[in-house]
């Protein structure tokens, strides 16, 4: 059981989680260490916002098709069946990872995060490329970005966005819209194998979905560009603030 106020942190770290994770990612880089903060286990931590990210991108694909943003059909299915097979394959690597290791693992993710985020290689160019060729690449890349995603999560947004903005020459609007639809696919496989094994925190999750799903709608909903270095600033004091936290501490 929790304190009040910790009931309504936890929510808050859930709404800017999901705003991060939805135009862009990284959110799990910020949700997952305050939550080993509050106590849990990283692995625990880990599992249990698996919960809550499924709410928040149902909730983002809502406000994204509100907007008028159309999905590159049926290539967002076939990018999501593809990250759910990873995605399986990730998750039992993940729930057999002693918590020392994981960290250790999670601590290396935050700081190529924070790399990825000052240099931002993945802006598109040029027109869309949705040919047979360019989607089967897309596909193969999206099965192994499954499997990261099913290990650890955190930062998979970027290795999304990198996908669809080298391989397909996406818009970021329109990546983010495909990276949500696809990780409902692949994070719903996740929350059933960690459920299986155990490591899933279900009152903690469902606080957590609160915020996700708010802060999920929210960020699909608000301009892409409004405010994006300021976010991308914030993300590398947390990340690296967490990482030292994390390896040291």
């Amino acid at each position: 059981m929790y304190e009040w106020y910790e009931y309504l942190l936890i929510i808050a770290v859930g709404f800017g989680a999901a705003f991060l994770n939805t135009v862009g990612g990284g959110g799990s880089l910020f949700s997952v260490p305050i939550l080993t903060f509050m106590g849990l286990p990283i692995t625990i931590a880990n599992a249990t916002s698996r919960v809550a990210l499924l709410f928040q991108n149902a909730f983002a694909v809502g406000g994204f098709k509100s907007k008028g943003v159309e999905l590159p059909w049926p290539y967002s299915l076939y990018l999501g069946f593809a990250s759910l097979c990873g995605g399986l394959i990730g998750s039992l690597i993940a729930s057999r990872v002693p918590d020392e290791i994981f960290t250790k693992i999670f601590v290396v993710v935050m700081i190529l995060a924070v790399i990825l985020i000052i240099y931002d290689p993945f802006k598109s160019k040029g027109q869309e490329k949705l040919d047979k060729k360019s989607q089967i690449i897309g596909v193969i890349c999206f099965f192994f970005v499954g499997i990261y995603g099913g290990f650890i999560q955190a930062g998979i947004g970027f290795l999304i966005i990198a996908v669809l903005s080298l391989v397909n020459n996406l818009s970021l609007v329109k990546s983010n819209y495909v990276k949500v639809f696809a990780a409902i696919i692949y994070t719903g496989v996740s929350v059933a194998v960690f459920a299986s094994q155990g490591k899933i925190l279900w009152m903690t999750g469902f606080i957590l979905s609160i915020g996700h799903a708010l802060g999920g709608w929210y960020a699909s909903r608000w301009s892409v560009t409004a405010g994006e270095v300021w976010i991308k600033r914030i993300m590398i004091i947390s990340i690296i603030g967490m990482a030292i936290k994390l390896w040291f501490f």
